[in-house]
């Protein structure tokens, strides 16, 4: 039940050599408290033990505890970059979004009042029509 993984295992990306260093840092961090704590852990505590831990026990977990930290910073900046821009984009959509609104109305004003004008004119064309028909009749 090995489930550790090689560097050599370990995809790299752009930073390369930096995610390598930061995932073998973490992993040789994993192996030595498992290593030093393995045995504290499967033995039954005992009233006095219970409470307190042993002091190199301690200073494995607090270096563990900041090597993930160390690991889990850059993602989480990130994560947090990218909920902002996500957040930006979408203020930016809800903007054009309503200008677009206010385009299109100002559009369907314009058409309206078009019409109306194409009308008007046709009316008037259609009774000077029958005005000079009635002119040449008589």
């Amino acid at each position: 039940m090995n489930a550790t993984i090689r560097p050599e295992e370990v995809e790299t990306t752009e930073e390369g050599d930096t995610n390598l260093a930061a995932v073998t840092e973490v992993e040789a961090g994993i192996r030595d408290f498992v290593r030093n704590d393995i045995a504290y852990l499967r033995r039954p505590p005992i009233a006095a033990e219970a409470a307190t831990l042993d002091p190199s026990a301690e200073a494995t977990v607090n270096n563990v505890n900041s090597l993930i930290q160390r690991v889990a910073g850059t993602s989480l900046a990130e994560i947090e970059k990218l909920i902002s821009e996500l957040e930006s984009l979408r203020d930016l959509l809800h903007a054009e979004g309503q200008r677009v609104q206010r385009e299109i109305s100002g559009y369907a004003q314009l058409s309206q009042a078009a019409m109306k004008s194409t009308r008007m004119i046709a009316d008037n064309v259609t009774q000077w029509k029958r005005a000079a028909d009635g002119l040449r009749n008589s």
